[in-house]
């Protein structure tokens, strides 16, 4: 046997927290949005990064499923450090950070960039799995996603299709026979879009979250709502980055879904 082929396959050594940082920096371009909290390294861990877990939000259940399995690193959509939130360390938030430091785990968290990516990002998936591909944009940052569907179906057949892909009841407001040929939407929390997308000229407008204001707006417009939950529309982003980041960088990187009913 030849001395090539009698030798073991070397162990991934994985790459630099530095490195890492840098290539999720270039791919989802942080220094392009207004954001409310910071995009980026959140917390300090080690210095390498073998293992990543990726998660919609950096909450407890998380953070302790990352030391369960021993990960490097924690990637997630919602961080910490939110604008106009308390900036001291105690309660809840103390115990978070608590967990990170202890572990030598990092934390990294990217918002409105794992929103808005023409690939792996939130608006792109919620749009994939209702068939539909964003034509143009609209609201603040250009974040609103608008499409056409190859075939017109009513609001309520829009809402189960919905419900079905994402494994969850869809909060339908307005006329459930409304014709939809022309659907705007943006994931999460984005109901403050819907005079917006209204304007844009969408037969239905489709997010997260849902505020009081919003039956009136869809009674008096005509513009069918549906709210399909805040953690169930943002956990595309964070999925398809951990398959990104096994296939660019040969992490041992996987998404764990802490479920959320909101």
């Amino acid at each position: 046997m030849s001395n090539a082929m009698s030798q073991a396959p070397q162990a991934f050594e994985g790459i630099s927290l530095s490195a890492l940082v840098a290539q999720l920096d270039a791919l989802l371009e942080p220094a392009r949005f207004r954001d409310y909290a910071p995009n980026g390294l959140q917390v300090e861990g080690r210095a390498t990064v073998r293992k990543v877990v990726t998660g919609v939000t950096a909450c407890q259940a998380l953070l302790d499923r990352a030391v369960a399995e021993g990960a490097d690193a924690v990637l997630v959509h919602h961080g910490y450090f939110w604008r106009n939130e308390p900036s001291t360390l105690t309660g809840l938030k103390r115990r978070r950070i608590a967990t990170l430091i202890r572990h030598d785990i990092s934390l990294l968290a990217y918002h409105l960039p794992l929103d808005a990516h023409p690939e792996l990002g939130n608006n792109v998936g919620l749009g994939r799995v209702m068939g539909l591909t964003a034509s143009d944009h609209f609201g603040e940052q250009a974040l609103g996603f608008a499409g056409s569907l190859e075939a017109p179906i009513d609001a309520a057949g829009l809402a189960d299709r919905l419900g079905g892909a994402l494994g969850r009841d869809v909060l339908l407001l307005g006329d459930p026979g409304r014709c939809v040929r022309r659907v705007g939407w943006c994931t999460g929390g984005a109901q403050s879009y819907f005079a917006d997308a209204i304007a844009a000229g969408v037969d239905v407008f489709v997010t997260g979250e849902v505020s009081e204001p919003c039956e009136h707006l869809a009674r008096e417009s005509g513009v069918a709502f549906l709210a399909a939950g805040h953690h169930a529309t943002e956990r595309f982003g964070v999925a398809t980055l951990a398959d990104w980041l096994r296939r660019q960088l040969g992490l041992d990187c996987y998404f764990v879904d802490i479920p959320n009913p909101v």
